[in-house]
């Protein structure tokens, strides 16, 4: 049974800016700012508009505003964050190619074929894909990233549900088999991958059929534990895109000449260059013209660069949220799993709903980022239209509700002092982690603090100060004690099962959640049983329900993303079902 239409299909939907607010104060949000000015993301486009004849070749510059030099980690198997990310796009390309609903379709390198009855998926290479440096991609390319990530040496953090359900996976990890059972080379193209369980995620992108092939011709005589460090990875990537990294100047920029080998034809560009550009003068480097587009555009300053001329202004909903998490526990690395700590600061779930609901996201949204961030209610967004549950209203803005809580479960001020003892009448100090980085950054951890200290709880910030990107990141993924709570940000995968965030043997879980009614629910949502819509609906809902009772991480704000676009740039399209951005890309003159 070959699989190819996706019951309950998710589909894109617009965010409609909300209500102008002004944040803090009070028990319920103040509306009518007219001082700030709000955006209807439905109304950007996100094709840029140019008639103009293409000119032969050009260097392309691109910019990625960030205000921490990133890792470079160019390979899908150990890349860890979205600067790394936009760094690949040029040259690394998935698999498979997918439509607006990511439902994966046979436009790509290798095309999916599901046997949902036998539990078998077959991924086949089209005729001719080579890696950028000649050699042919074969089966055993598309193998062996099962092989690393599963390997009990694998440094990244991909070993996740996805690779435990693989029929001989955790026997290979365990070392008690020398190859997984489950994986078979069928011929030099193709390969066949047995489940313990199939659902309908595996119809999607990233769905839990692993995307991306690795050149083992390159990584096989490098010790896995040692791969992550390796040129391989950082200074000389082997791919199959339609640009290859040509220079890397670790932490500031990547210039990429075209790949001749690159299946479908030579790209037209000469040459692209992505540099790093601090947040603080991304601002003035597009008025200036010096950059054709820009990645991670910041928008809490949108209005300062929204007429910038010569560039349009692309604008989608962005598969991402914002969160606060709260840290309940630690991940073993050897058992793979999530252990909970009953003892934890931040292990009653009464504290983490009084905190939710003493923060005012809608305004949040409207005051720092002009509508284009709306307030949050569960951790399925609102892009995904047909799973996200609207009968989950998230922690709505009440200070009153917040400190009868907190009454309640006997978090009193016992000493007079105007802050809250925990039960047992202990002093509570509570520490707060949020990262550095753009105009908003500070003052929204001041305006968290405050709301904090609104409800009579001693919150501080981790470290005295924002941290860096980086060394933040450094800190959640190792369990620092001195982090209780933190706010941060995720990217979610176009298959929007959660597991791969949330399940505990996810590494990504970085509250350390964990329970048996967890387990059920996430195994629910991914289960054959889901193939059919109406259960695969309930199963979403009960999710979101659950998370949203328990709190192990609350959603804070929906994203919505600008990038401009200079005005010389023709053929690009800037949304999801577009696989090959820049392949078909052009420029119509040589100056900006």
């Amino acid at each position: 049974m070959k699989s190819k239409k996706l019951l309950g299909l998710i589909t894109l939907t617009a965010v409609v800016a909300v209500t102008l607010a002004a944040c803090g104060g009070g028990k319920k949000s103040d509306s009518g700012n007219k001082n700030v000015e709000t955006e209807d993301i439905s109304k950007f486009a996100m094709k840029v508009k140019n008639d103009k004849e293409a000119i032969k070749g050009g260097t392309l510059e691109v910019a990625v505003a960030s205000d921490t030099q990133f890792k470079g980690l160019f390979s899908k198997i150990y890349y860890q964050d979205a600067y790394d990310y936009h760094y690949m796009r040029p040259s690394d390309e998935g698999l498979f190619g997918y439509d607006e609903d990511f439902v994966i379709t046979d436009d790509g390198a290798a095309k999916l074929d599901l046997d949902v009855d036998n539990k078998k998926a077959t991924i086949t290479l089209k005729e001719n894909i080579k890696w950028s440096d000649g050699e042919p991609v074969t089966a055993d390319d598309l193998i062996y990233p099962y092989e690393v990530i599963g390997n009990k040496d694998y440094t990244g953090i991909r070993y996740d549900d996805n690779f435990t359900n693989i029929v001989g996976m955790e026997e290979y990890h365990d070392g008690k088999a020398d190859t997984i059972s489950g994986i078979k080379k069928v011929d030099d193209q193709s390969i066949e991958v047995t489940y313990k369980e199939m659902n309908p995620g595996m119809l999607q992108l990233d769905g839990g059929v692993y995307t991306s092939a690795m050149p083992k011709h390159i990584f096989k005589d490098i010790p896995i534990k040692d791969q992550e460090k390796s040129d391989a990875v950082r200074k000389n990537p082997v791919t199959y895109g339609p640009y290859y990294m040509s220079k890397i100047v670790t932490g500031e920029s990547v210039e990429y000449l075209p790949n001749e080998h690159y299946y479908k034809g030579k790209p037209k560009l000469d040459k692209i260059v992505f540099t790093n550009v601090p947040t603080a003068s991304i601002v003035e480097a597009v008025k200036a013209k010096k950059y054709d587009m820009v990645y991670s555009m910041p928008t809490d300053n949108f209005p300062t660069y929204k007429d910038s001329e010569g560039y349009q202004m692309l604008g989608r909903e962005e598969l991402a949220y914002t969160y606060v998490g709260f840290k309940l526990g630690t991940f073993d690395k050897e058992k793979g799993e999530v252990i909970m700590n009953p003892d934890a600061k931040m292990a009653d779930v009464k504290l983490r709903q009084a905190m939710g609901y003493a923060m005012d996201n809608d305004a949040i949204g409207q005051k720092f980022y002009n509508g284009l961030r709306t307030g949050a209610t569960t951790l399925i967004p609102p892009i995904f239209k047909t799973l996200h549950n609207t009968d989950v209203k998230g922690y709505q803005y009440d200070l009153d509700k917040a400190k009868k809580i907190l009454d309640d479960a006997g978090y009193k001020d016992t000493d007079g002092d105007g802050l809250r003892e925990n039960p047992k009448g202990e002093k509570l100090t509570i520490n707060f982690a949020s990262m550095a980085g753009g105009e908003t950054a500070q003052p929204l951890a001041d305006y968290y603090l405050q709301q904090w200290k609104e409800i009579g709880l001693d919150v501080k910030l981790a470290t005295g100060r924002l941290i860096d990107f980086q060394a933040f990141y450094d800190k959640i993924k190792n369990d620092d004690p001195e982090i209780d709570v933190f706010q941060a940000a995720w990217g979610v995968n176009s298959a929007p099962s959660p597991a791969g965030l949330y399940s505990r043997n996810a590494a990504f879980n970085y509250s350390r959640f964990a329970s048996e009614e967890n387990d059920k629910l996430l195994k629910a949502i991914d289960s054959k049983a889901s193939f059919d819509d109406t259960k695969r609906k309930e199963a979403y809902d009960a999710w979101q329900e659950y998370m949203f009772e328990q709190a192990p991480v609350i959603p804070t704000l929906y994203r919505n993303e600008i990038m401009p676009v200079n005005d010389r740039v023709k053929s690009f399209t800037w949304n999801y079902e577009e696989t090959k951005d820049f392949y078909d890309i052009e420029l119509t003159s040589e100056k900006r």
